[in-house]
């Protein structure tokens, strides 16, 4: 029975690219795949035939030569004499197309890993954050082994090349047709063994230590901010570079100031007498104290914007506002003479409440009106 073009098999183009070829031979071999055809023939069939394809089209010099002479130039060209159609070793060739699947390639040697990333909760004054500041903090974590130099093997020895996976780091599982890699049990992907581990590691290449770092904390920053401290996480493994450091930012309450962003706001209580007359009040701000006027016949809840008296950005921009909102205080704790002096200033307010409290007789009115609208 005359074979079928190998490009066909794979349902690729003549002028296809390597990984076009891969791509499709991983295609044809988890479709027809033995383990997910039982008893099927025809499906181990064409497995073999992708198998077959694949073995060709994907190295060079058969390539060329099926490109020139057809079947009959690579016929006897086919490993270990077994020919295309044989159930032979095609485990191996399934075997470096989903190696990466199962956790990398035959000849992978030793590995090394990147220390892993640590997390640093900083509490800030209002203050703090928005002038910047720098702080010491002391941060638990896994450094290299001065001993062995993160080796994990003793002074003056060296670690030694694993016998289970013979250095490749990974060891190869057969499962009938089926062919997976998986790390190494031994060595944990490593490649290495230590036969004489150092004393003060115990093998790890690592220890750990508490160390005191300086954290530069710029202005502006708020909560939920991050400072990233590039290299001082813990140490890799096997000589892999050290993770770093997150330093997490949260700004505490502040008893005056609350902030949203590059503005920050506060709460002015003043009297009636000076809402009503007017007057010069000294605010604070994170700088210092300012004086805000204080016009007549000021409302509670009026807000007075202070330009330039907020945050300046950790990222750029304008600084922000200080925006003080007023409140009228009621008095309280009156004496008999305070509380007469009273009655005699709302008696001659009587008669022209819509002159004295506009907004109270608006809303008189309203609500008489709303009750005159109703029918019971």
């Amino acid at each position: 029975m005359a074979k079928q073009d190998y490009y066909e098999v794979l349902g690729v183009e003549r002028n296809a690219e390597e990984g076009d070829i891969k791509k499709a031979y991983r295609r044809a071999a988890q479709k027809f795949h033995p383990d997910r055809n039982p008893d099927n023939k025809a499906a181990e069939d064409k497995f073999k035939e992708a198998k077959e394809a694949y073995e060709v089209l994907s190295d060079a010099n058969k390539r060329s030569a099926y490109d020139q002479f057809g079947h009959a130039g690579v016929d006897g060209m086919q490993g270990g004499g077994q020919g295309a159609g044989g159930n032979g070793n095609f485990s191996d060739i399934f075997g470096d197309v989903f190696g990466d699947i199962f956790g990398g390639g035959r000849n992978q040697r030793s590995r090394v890993f990147r220390g892993a990333d640590l997390r640093y909760n900083l509490e800030l004054t209002l203050e703090e954050a928005v002038h910047g500041t720098t702080v010491k903090i002391r941060v638990p974590t896994m450094i290299k082994c001065g001993t062995c130099e993160g080796s994990g093997a003793k002074k003056g020895s060296q670690p030694q090349t694993c016998t289970t996976c013979a250095g490749h780091g990974q060891v190869r599982m057969q499962q009938g047709f089926f062919s997976i890699q998986q790390t190494c049990p031994q060595c944990h992907g490593s490649g290495k063994m230590i036969k004489d581990p150092c004393g003060t590691c115990s093998g790890q290449g690592r220890i750990k230590e508490n160390k005191t770092l300086s954290v530069k904390v710029p202005q502006g920053v708020d909560t939920g901010d991050r400072i990233r401290l590039a290299g001082e996480g813990e140490a890799g493994e096997n000589g892999g570079p050290p993770g770093d450091l997150y330093v997490q930012v949260r700004v505490k309450e502040h008893s005056i100031f609350t902030r949203e962003e590059s503005n920050l706001f506060c709460e002015v209580p003043i009297g009636f007498v000076e809402a009503a007359l007017g007057g010069q009040l000294e605010v604070p701000t994170l700088d210092g104290k300012v004086s805000l006027s204080i016009p007549a016949e000021t409302q509670s809840g009026k807000t007075f914007r202070l330009k330039g008296k907020g945050v300046m950005p950790v990222r750029g921009g304008a600084t922000g506002d200080l925006l003080c909102r007023v409140k009228v205080e009621t008095p309280v704790n009156l004496n008999d003479e305070q509380k007469d002096l009273l009655r005699q200033f709302e008696a001659t307010m009587k008669g022209n409440q819509h002159q004295h409290n506009p907004q109270a007789s608006s809303w008189l009115n309203g609500v008489k009106k709303f009750f005159d609208g109703m029918k019971f």
